[in-house]
């Protein structure tokens, strides 16, 4: 009962907002924080309750819905999906205490907030596939509002954008959920069945098809090179706290999505196609690194390095499906792939939040149009800074961490992989020092005279990151612990 109630919540907020006309601005920002705040409250006591040694999934709710097509409404977690639900909980708490400019209709964009959070968490807590597709592609309802109302720019192309290009691969993922579906006998979107079970095991042609359209739909949500050119603008164009979602929640749904189902259901075929899935792993992290370093606009350079920053997350993933190397290698990578997910989403979470508040007090984006803020500004240059050496991968902040597993196992398995993906983090380094030069350092252009500090509500959400950010850099094994377990039962259940 304690995910149903972290998924109810917010969607009952969403509609408490939707319901009554009359609310203002303060009293449907206290509902949205409330609500959101219950549903980050209800997970941290499942994860509190959560056994990393007992049955694979736990805090299980399972209620019939269309029993002769085998739907049902299932909840359950491993360890995973704990670890990734709780941050993307964190994050829309801090997305509604964050300010924003609402432009009057602060009842619309709360609401909108909160029913993206109660559909993404279900993609991450479902344990049936057809309500895990339900709410994968109501998600994208949600961001389509949010960026086409309250962005700016050119928010509705760059909106229509998002939904064709996403809408689109879940289609495709669609295809390869009805593959699974009718492979599985007697048919059930039971997932743990699936896993169990794995009815494609040596499928031939038609497992390698249904594959392909798994990985095609969450390739492009995840998004990897090629099939990543709706993301730069919707982030360029989205609000501050909106692309903090979109980057530490949305794209978190295609990492996980191929561990919960290729991965976990298809393994013999994924080993097959697990040397092309780490080239273009490897081809995201190169391109992500070269692209982002050569933005001048800093949200499209934070865009580019979620590229970057999710081809390390697919790289462990694809190492963990190789039917090579030892066993320990493939799940050290695993587990760093699944840490990336956690680790990225709270250092893009709080670059985009930042990004926000230069809007706020600029309405600009270019890097040339700043300089010299480090004395004007020093709270917000404290917290830019300890974000872009955690991006970069420092020792003692939480990219060390995720990074190295991930280049600790992919060296076991495919050590040519792993040389190349290293020139990745030297470009990465450059591009966020060099963010750091332009922002921070040098002479304060006359027209920032007048650029205040973060407010109380801005540090509080960017201390509380930048507090997981440090603490997963200096003891990571509160969340490894959960990490491990599922990742050692996704890749030594063979």
């Amino acid at each position: 009962m304690i995910l149903t109630l972290a998924l109810a919540v917010p969607l009952l907020g969403a509609l408490v907002l939707a319901a009554y006309p009359y609310w203002n601005a303060v009293q449907a920002r206290r509902i949205a924080m409330g609500a959101a705040g219950v549903s980050l409250a209800a997970l941290i006591v499942a994860w509190l309750g959560f056994d990393p040694q007992g049955p694979q999934f736990q805090h299980v709710t399972e209620v019939p819905w269309v029993p002769s097509l085998g739907v049902a409404y299932r909840l359950g977690v491993d360890g995973i999906a704990l670890a990734v639900a709780t941050l993307s909980a964190l994050l829309f708490t801090a997305a509604t205490i964050y300010p924003v400019d609402t432009r009057g209709e602060p009842r619309g964009y709360y609401a909108w907030l909160l029913f993206m959070q109660g559909v993404s968490l279900g993609v991450f807590l479902t344990l049936d596939l057809l309500l895990f597709y339900v709410f994968f592609d109501l998600s994208l309802v949600g961001m389509f509002f949010l960026i086409g109302r309250w962005g700016h720019g050119q928010p509705q192309r760059s909106a229509l954008k998002f939904f064709l290009y996403t809408f689109a691969g879940s289609l495709a993922l669609l295809l390869g959920i009805i593959g699974l579906y009718l492979s599985l006998e007697p048919h059930s979107f039971d997932m743990r069945e699936l896993i169990a079970q794995r009815p494609l095991a040596g499928g031939g042609l038609y497992a390698g098809l249904v594959f392909l359209a798994l990985m095609l739909g969450l390739v492009i949500k995840t998004p990897l090179v090629p099939l990543h050119t709706w993301l730069p603008q919707a982030h360029v164009d989205a609000p501050g706290p909106v692309s903090a979602l979109l980057a530490g929640v949305l794209l978190k749904m295609g990492t996980y999505g191929m561990i919960r189902l290729p991965l976990a259901m298809m393994p013999e075929t994924f080993a097959r196609y697990a040397p092309w899935v780490g080239a273009l792993a490897l081809l995201a992290i190169l391109y992500g690194a070269l692209v982002a370093l050569g933005q001048s606009n800093l949200k499209r350079r934070i865009a580019y390095t979620s590229i970057n920053h999710m081809g390390y997350s697919v790289l462990g993933i694809a190492v963990a499906a190789a039917w090579v190397g030892e066993p320990a290698a493939r799940e050290l990578a695993l587990t760093g792939a699944a840490l990336m997910m956690v680790v990225h989403g709270l250092i893009a979470g709080a670059l985009f939040f930042i990004s926000g508040s230069l809007w706020q007090r600029t309405g600009n984006y270019e890097l040339d149009h700043y300089g010299g803020l480090a004395y004007q500004a020093p709270l917000l240059t404290g917290f830019t800074v300890l974000a872009a050496f955690a991006g970069l991968g420092m020792p003692g902040l939480a990219g060390f961490v995720a990074e190295f597993q991930v280049f600790a196992g992919t060296f076991a398995v495919y050590p040519w992989l792993a040389v190349l993906a290293i020139v990745g983090i030297l470009i990465t380094a450059a591009l966020f020092l060099d963010l750091l030069r332009r922002l921070f350092f040098g002479h304060l252009p006359a027209w920032l005279g007048t650029f205040s500090d973060l407010t109380r509500a801005e540090s509080l959400v960017l201390g509380v990151l930048s507090l997981g950010i440090v603490t997963i850099g200096v003891y990571p094994r509160f969340v490894l612990t959960l990490l491990e377990a599922a990742s050692g039962a996704l890749v030594g259940g063979r």
